[in-house]
């Protein structure tokens, strides 16, 4: 029976492959998700994907946004739209979808990244993704790491426009939902505006009116993901120069973007900001950020955990560990009194195969505890 409150899910097991597991309605500001295995239900959290408006948006972040750390931020973000991690196009054909690709109905509006260069492939991993209920199939043009370029994937594609925009015509020819492409401003000697705007030229006349660009080149050899992440400058005006040459395209700025005023600065030029580390390492900002630009008021951090409780005890309740979860949230109090003991009770506690939600009660009580130590 599906349990009250923020999450309710029930178990159950039909063909995967059958049309009722992959329906999705919406009724009423209501969402019904049928994803393999899995029932999701619960009321709507987040708000109508509305390309028209500002863009707010949590980057995919391997290793981190996955369904668990999506359904937190959502509770902070209402408007944002959010990310999975990538997913390979074949991963999404020939894997478990239902570990991969399966989703909380609050966490929409959601994009699925897709990772691959097979235009064949993007479109059946594209036409899953829609017929899962995403709201957007994002292509990655943007990742640097070996692996990935290992795959004929990521940020060397952006030497292939051509091939990214028949990648881009078959994912568009499979679904009705947006495509996008997330990509940086180049790669190697390949980083003269020109090489952009050729690119984006290209991959807009197969169809793609939305891109997300990292406001970095990237560096094929020699530097790590992580390096890539921080050694190439931010130029931020060539994005901005980008939509200005290109107005009727929908263009969202990323990268090393963390306060409210550089997000306000940016929607100056763009249509819309990406936060990645920051929205994972401080993710009250999200909240902070929806309070200035939505007026969405600032919730209280402990209601959040409350809220997020029902979910949390769900997860639990199907034998799964709550460090699963937790680890997402041992930023929420970043910056105050006793953050460290939360996070140090969580970090050490949440592990443990019996660790229930009493482990964050006491890490709450915990940072109680030391706030008011200092305080006194």
């Amino acid at each position: 029976m599906a349990q009250e409150g923020f999450a309710g899910i029930r178990l159950f097991a039909p063909d995967p492959n059958s049309p009722a597991t992959r329906r999705r309605s919406r009724e009423a500001g209501h969402f019904r998700v049928r994803a393999p295995y899995v029932f999701y239900e619960l009321d709507l959290q987040g708000s109508e994907l509305n390309y028209n408006e500002k863009i707010i948006s949590v980057a995919p972040m391997m290793d981190w946004t996955d369904r668990h750390c999506r359904v937190f931020h959502r509770l902070l973000a209402p408007h944002a739209l959010l990310y999975t991690e990538m997913v390979t196009a074949p991963a999404v054909i020939h894997g478990d979808r239902a570990r991969l690709l399966g989703f909380d109905a609050s966490e929409h509006p959601v994009a699925l990244q897709l990772g691959g260069s097979e235009p064949a492939e993007l479109e059946q991993a594209a036409r899953i993704g829609a017929e899962l209920g995403y709201d957007e199939i994002n292509l990655n043009v943007g990742c640097p790491s070996d692996r990935v370029q290992s795959g004929r994937f990521g940020a060397c594609l952006m030497r292939e426009p051509a091939l990214v925009a028949e990648c881009v015509a078959a994912m568009r020819a499979a679904v009705s939902v947006t495509v996008t492409v997330k990509c940086r401003l180049g790669v190697d000697e390949q980083d003269e505006y020109a090489d952009l705007e050729r690119f984006v030229e290209r991959v807009h006349a197969a169809g793609c009116t939305l891109f997300v660009v990292h406001a970095r080149k990237a560096w094929l050899q020699g530097l790590s993901p992580k390096e890539n992440r921080e050694v190439p400058p931010l130029n931020y005006e060539r994005v901005y120069r980008l939509k200005r040459d290109f107005p009727q395209l929908t263009i969202v700025i990323n990268g090393g973007i963390a306060g409210v005023g550089e997000v306000q600065e940016h929607l100056r030029h763009v249509d819309g900001a990406m936060l990645g580390r920051t929205a994972y390492h401080e993710p009250y900002r999200l909240a902070e950020l929806e309070h200035a630009l939505f007026g969405t008021p600032l919730p209280d951090r402990d209601a959040v955990l409350q809220r997020l409780r029902p979910y949390v005890e769900a997860h639990l309740a199907r034998g799964d560990r709550l460090q699963h979860i937790s680890r997402h949230i041992l930023g929420l109090y970043q910056g105050l009194p006793g953050a460290r003991a939360f996070r140090r009770v969580l970090s050490e506690e949440a592990h443990r195969a019996n660790a229930g939600w009493d482990v964050v009660e006491r890490a709450l009580a915990a940072r109680r505890g030391e706030s008011n130590r200092r305080a006194a």
